[in-house]
């Protein structure tokens, strides 16, 4: 069978992709099953962070987030589950993320993954609806619950909530009772995110930085400001910005709709904040 590889040497100036045969060993790992992949998610690489983790590949796999079916029968191996597996049966509907060091492909027609890496599908979730929002939501779920310890009664602001990671954000939010604030980059995203259902207290317009994003977000807390600031990004004063940049808040910005204890989850990989940044966030 094929799988697809990004080819990333120190030589080349851009990654390149290749198909390549790939094979699965006879034999599985004590809790290990092989699924067949019914749809795979197609997420950016982070090769920065394989590389500080110590995991250095001629080949690196591509695709991590899957949906498939535990094989039964010998199609591909001898045994369909490894032999201390108890999560799993021949048949089972599974979704999962194959880990960082995985030789596995999620581009293969099946790959052998740790049953803990695993979860059952649930039903009314399509394969590919599986695979595609696994990312996002995990990503979504860790923000709110493990970073932001979220709450019924909270007040929430998502900042481009018409992306796939901020739609995820809204929905979990409203599901647990929070009231929502977000930004929209276009008034294509501003209509969709009006109509939302559940929908949110407020869609505020950002075209070109967010210099009304203050006194907006102040109005509809009652001046208190927000519990939880959850963004895609944020510009740094000090640097030459590219153009998409220009529609991210500056830092000063979401430290300033923010009320007191309230929390902010970033998505900045170097975020620095000045001593007069820091002094402000302490006193909140």
């Amino acid at each position: 069978m094929k799988g697809l590889y990004c080819r990333a040497a120190a030589s080349d100036a851009q990654p390149k992709f290749v198909i390549q045969e790939a094979t699965l060993p006879e034999e599985l790992g004590s809790h290990q099953v092989r699924v067949q992949v019914k749809a795979c998610g197609l997420s950016p690489l982070d090769l920065k962070l394989l590389a500080d983790v110590g995991i250095q590949r001629d080949l690196i796999p591509v695709g991590r987030e899957v949906a498939g079916v535990v094989l039964q029968g010998r199609k591909y191996a001898n045994t369909h589950v490894g032999p201390k597996v108890s999560f799993f049966q021949p048949e089972d509907k599974v979704v999962g993320i194959l880990p960082l060091d995985s030789p596995c492909s999620g581009l293969c027609d099946a790959i052998d993954i740790d049953e803990h890496y695993l979860v059952q599908k649930p039903e009314k979730l399509s394969s590919v609806c599986a695979a595609a929002s696994l990312r996002d939501g995990l990503c979504a779920y860790t923000a709110l619950h493990t970073h932001a310890r979220i709450a019924a009664g909270h007040t929430l602001l998502v900042m481009d909530g018409a992306s796939s990671f901020g739609l995820m954000c809204i929905q979990l939010a409203c599901y647990h009772g929070v009231k929502v604030l977000t930004t929209s980059h276009s008034p294509q995203d501003h209509t969709f995110l009006e109509q939302l259902r559940p929908s949110v207290a407020r869609v505020i317009q950002v075209n070109n930085g967010s210099s009304d994003l203050l006194p907006l977000v102040l109005e509809e807390t009652g001046g208190l400001g927000v519990d939880i600031v959850i963004d895609s990004g944020v510009r740094l004063q000090d640097e030459e910005e590219p153009e998409a940049m220009k529609l991210h808040p500056h830092k000063h910005d979401i430290i300033s709709v923010l009320g007191v204890g309230g929390h902010w989850v970033t998505s900045h990989q170097d975020l620095q904040v000045s001593e007069r940044q820091t002094s402000k966030l302490l006193l909140e």
